[in-house]
């Protein structure tokens, strides 16, 4: 198995420029380059990051909700009870098909708006709470936060923080250090956190391009960590933990209500993402991979699939800055913001959805009416007769 992988995936020709071998990467005591096996103690990590996200978003961030105000006041229509139907949407589908709702229909003995209408109230029911949101923002501003000043002090001493045409002086014999590897090291173990808990996290509007994201960013690092591309992978997380914490902390204000400055927030996020993705990113950083590099060393197959990889994160930095300048659009158009168009929409009601839960709860009410009718009217007919009996004597002579 050793000789297989040495023979294909640790081929010198995938991971270093030419002129480059294996013999030139040697280690000694006084200079270390990063090794493939040290990327095996982010899955233990991203398994303490899980841990610690628990502890922390019970003993610190639900405690912190309640203190800013956050309440839970909606409460969803109810879907009635069938076991059918909660079976498949559990098991299969939260959202069936054409030919799925026809045929739970005929299983279930209901119209095919029926079945609609009881998915769309059995979704809503799974709606998160804001203060489960809250805690979820919470715990991610706290590390994008700390991360963010983590990597300040990490690389504002170093040369290639000022002058990015640094990163290629010398590759790939770059030494490499303390600070580098666990900041290299927290930040990979954290993108796996959050690829492991996607799935029981709030699903937000764009649910797969987090996917994609947390996918690309893992592969990006640990293809970088062992191709050496250390200096340039520090500039590409500090560029994106210059952002994403002023997100998250507009998420908490916005959970708990406090517009204004939930609003105030999201304006300083949106002037440092436009600038930090849309021109740090692409002018510092892509332009020096891109170009800058060949000044240094012919390219390779790693040269393009690092560089194809930063093309997926840009694609992805433009998508997501759409749906920040539309709500900046709704800002404008309606004086305030209304909800995160980025990343943080859920199932939302519609005007047709609303009619139909006022629909059921109108046939509930009438379920229960008509339950009640036979008991009514029999009192109606007792209290009938017994007029009509006490009335008679009196009646009579009239009649006569």
């Amino acid at each position: 198995m050793e000789s297989l992988l040495d023979r294909w995936l640790w081929r010198q020709e995938y991971w270093l420029p030419p002129g480059v071998t294996w013999a030139d990467m040697v280690e000694t005591e006084s200079v270390q380059y990063p090794q493939p096996r040290d990327l095996l103690i982010t899955l233990p990590l991203s398994l303490v990051f899980i841990a610690a996200r628990y502890a922390f978003e019970r003993l610190v961030a639900l405690p912190l909700s309640r203190k800013m105000g956050v309440r839970d006041t909606t409460r969803p229509v109810l879907a009635v009870q069938n076991v059918t139907l909660e079976v498949f949407y559990k098991q299969q589908s939260r959202s069936p098909s054409q030919s799925q709702f026809h045929s739970l229909s005929k299983q279930c003995d209901l119209s095919q708006r029926q079945i609609e209408r009881w998915f769309r109230l059995r979704r809503n029911q799974d709606r998160p709470s804001n203060s489960k949101k809250f805690c979820e923002a919470c715990w991610r501003f706290t590390f994008y936060m700390i991360a963010f000043l983590a990597g300040l002090a990490v690389l504002v001493d170093k040369p290639w923080f000022w002058d990015p045409s640094e990163c290629w002086v010398g590759y790939p014999q770059q030494p490499l250090q303390t600070s580098q590897y666990w900041y290299y090291m927290t930040e990979l173990a954290f993108y796996w956190s959050l690829l492991l808990r996607v799935s029981f996290d709030v699903k937000r509007k764009d649910f797969k391009e987090q996917v994609i994201h947390h996918i690309a960013t893992i592969f990006l690092m640990g293809f970088s960590y062992c191709a050496n591309y250390i200096r340039v992978g520090t500039l590409v997380l500090l560029v994106h933990d210059a952002s994403d914490y002023l997100l998250e902390s507009a998420k908490m204000f916005n959970y708990a209500g406090w517009r204004r400055v939930c609003d105030s927030l999201f304006f300083v996020f949106t002037a440092v993402f436009l600038v930090t993705r849309l021109v740090v990113f692409p002018v510092k950083v892509l332009y020096t991979t891109w170009y800058l590099s060949m000044e240094n060393f012919q390219p390779f197959f790693g040269y393009y699939f690092f560089n194809a990889l930063l093309l997926v994160l840009q694609l992805l930095h433009v998508f997501w800055a759409l749906l920040i300048l539309r709500m900046v659009w709704k800002f404008v158009v309606q004086g305030r913001v209304e909800r995160d168009e980025r990343s943080d929409e859920e199932e939302n009601h519609t005007e047709e959805e609303e009619e139909e839960e006022e629909e059921t709860r109108w046939e509930r009410r009438k379920c229960t009416f008509d339950s009640k009718l036979p008991s009514l009217a029999n009192n109606c007919v007792l209290n009938n007769l017994t007029n009509q009996r006490n009335g008679a004597p009196s009646r009579q002579p009239k009649a006569r």
